[in-house]
């Protein structure tokens, strides 16, 4: 279907990608994983030919179409919205616009041109072209009446969806994706991730979210030291594969009978899957044939993330009373109560994203709420990852110095000690003396988080955490806050990550608040729930 030859990449003295020999076949989901800076957003721009390579080729089936999901939001401006997903498929859209400007000047001359086209377009299915595009945009959330506004008037984040419908439309027989479900809510991914599961023909995707990979993969596609591999399963395959396969090599004394049988009962487990849409039904029989040999030890580097309280918190953890607040007259939220108990991990929730991060800056006196009032446990001791970290990094301070601001001990405050715990956060050697001013966005996520845990505090609060983080960061992070023994207020994109952390779900409104004690998947599969959340959020 889609194959790679001897393709290198290299930026100035930089070797992204040495000689990769790759194919990617019809049926098959390949999610793209690397370590930030691996080259996983440059392979997709390689293979959609918008970046040529220092050598080697790309080889797409004669007679096969690629559709790419755009990430120029502006390239359609003065195109409607319906038409942008039509251009989808650029053909069809062609043999559309010729036809249309035929009849615009009809003569005798142009009746038979007419007739030959309209045959090409209805073997294209042309004719449900409009339909069949305005069925998409309606299922990613976008409203009738935009259909044939201008994508110069819709709102950016909306212009992610059409995009992303302009990707899905003709079923095309390659879909290259980088980060779909960027600014998508839950109910759309959960949509988008049904959608792919079905889809008959071959996707290649880049995704930061770990539940989405798993829900449409039949393969992980690992760039590791310029080379791509290919391992048949989905994202936590591979990972608990991957981790079982290192303890295995660690363990010396354990016989080979052993670890034959430990790693057949692992791949016999994830082979039992009751999910009946088409990928995973393909994953599943690849499962089944897989050979021992093909499960791999990763090489990939996890960052030591630990949450230590220096004591622990009593009873009262936070009391919440009547709370609004809004800006311009815009309710953000209104008449908030609840109290937090010791041990809650809380999914802090909002249709309104600016909720949640306002209602953050007011518990941490950052912003001054419009009424009521709230109190934390004088046994409480509170730490708090912002979704806006750049005032913490507006200095020249190396990141030795940077972290010894939050040190608590002598000890704590010499280098020796700071670069050990900077090198567990794989801030190794040279990288400790990097300036705070420099970092990038993963990089000042893994200082705001190594700062939490020289805090020692007995509650942690996160805005999007995973923003900005590679898969392994991730990971580390989402066992971590499940590990920690204290109080967690959690809003995150990351559907695994609510899932899996979360045991009470607190939505804001503007019409007050839904508290309920669930995991975050129940809360949002709750059909009684979700009747009475649009009531409150309209």
């Amino acid at each position: 279907m889609l194959s790679v030859s001897n393709l290198s990449i290299q930026f100035g003295k930089r070797v992204l990608f040495d000689n990769v020999n790759t194919s990617f076949n019809n049926g098959n989901c390949y999610g793209i994983i690397g370590a930030n800076g691996a080259g996983k957003s440059t392979f997709l721009k390689i293979l959609s030919g918008k970046i040529d390579p220092t050598s080697g080729h790309v080889h797409l089936e004669s007679g096969k179409r690629m559709s790419v999901l755009e990430q120029d939001h502006r390239i359609f401006d003065d195109n409607s919205v319906l038409e942008t997903v039509i251009m989808g498929d650029i053909k069809l859209y062609e043999i559309k616009k010729e036809i249309d400007f035929l009849y615009e000047n009809y003569s005798d001359e142009n009746a038979e041109k007419i007739g030959s086209l309209q045959v090409k377009f209805e073997e294209m299915d042309g004719w449900n072209a409009e339909s069949n595009a305005a069925s998409l945009l309606s299922n990613l959330g976008i409203k009738e009446s935009l259909h044939q506004s201008k994508m110069s008037d819709v709102d950016p984040k909306l212009k992610v969806r059409i995009l992303l419908a302009k990707s899905l439309f003709g079923n095309p027989d390659v879909l290259v994706m980088d980060e779909p479900t960027n600014d998508l809510d839950y109910e759309t991914i959960s949509w988008l991730e049904e959608y792919l599961a079905n889809f008959d023909n071959c996707i290649i995707v880049v995704s930061h979210d770990r539940h989405f990979l798993d829900s449409v993969c039949t393969h992980i596609s690992d760039i590791d030291f310029g080379k791509i591999n290919h391992f048949t399963g989905n994202y936590t395959f591979w990972y608990e594969s991957s981790q079982l396969a290192l303890r295995q090599k660690s363990q010396q004394n354990k016989k080979a009978e052993e670890k034959k049988k430990e790693l057949e009962d692992f791949i016999a487990r994830f082979s039992a899957n009751a999910s009946k849409s088409k990928q995973a039904t393909s994953r599943k029989k690849m499962l089944e044939n897989l050979k021992i040999e093909d499960i791999k030890p990763s090489s990939r580097r996890y960052p030591a993330i630990i949450f230590a309280p220096e004591r622990d918190a009593g009873d009262q953890i936070l009391n919440v009373e009547n709370l609004s607040y809004s800006i311009n007259n815009e309710k953000f939220f209104e008449n908030i109560s609840f109290n937090l108990k010791k041990g809650d991990k809380v999914i802090l929730y909002s249709k309104d994203t600016r909720a949640t991060t306002a209602f953050y800056e007011i518990i941490n006196n950052k912003f001054k709420q419009d009424n009521g009032k709230f109190s934390w446990g004088i046994t409480t001791s509170q730490s708090y990852l912002p979704l806006d970290n750049s005032i913490f990094f507006k200095n020249k301070l190396n990141l030795i110095d940077w972290l010894r601001q939050w040190a608590k001990t002598d000890e704590e405050r010499e280098e020796v000690f700071i670069r050990g715990f900077l090198g567990k956060m794989i801030f190794s050697g040279e990288e400790a003396l990097k300036t705070a001013d420099v970092l990038s966005g993963g990089e000042k996520v893994r200082c705001m988080l190594s700062r939490m845990m020289m805090l020692k505090t007995n509650v942690l609060m996160f805005d999007e955490p995973t923003s900005h983080l590679d898969l392994e960061s991730i990971t580390a992070l989402n066992n971590s806050i499940k590990n920690f023994k204290g109080t967690v207020i959690l809003t995150t994109h990351d559907f695994e990550f609510a899932k899996s952390v979360g045991t009470r779900v607190i939505e804001l409104t503007p019409n007050g608040v839904i508290d309920r004690l669930s995991t975050f998947d129940e809360y949002i599969a709750d059909k009684k729930l979700e009747e009475i959340r649009k009531k409150l959020n309209s």
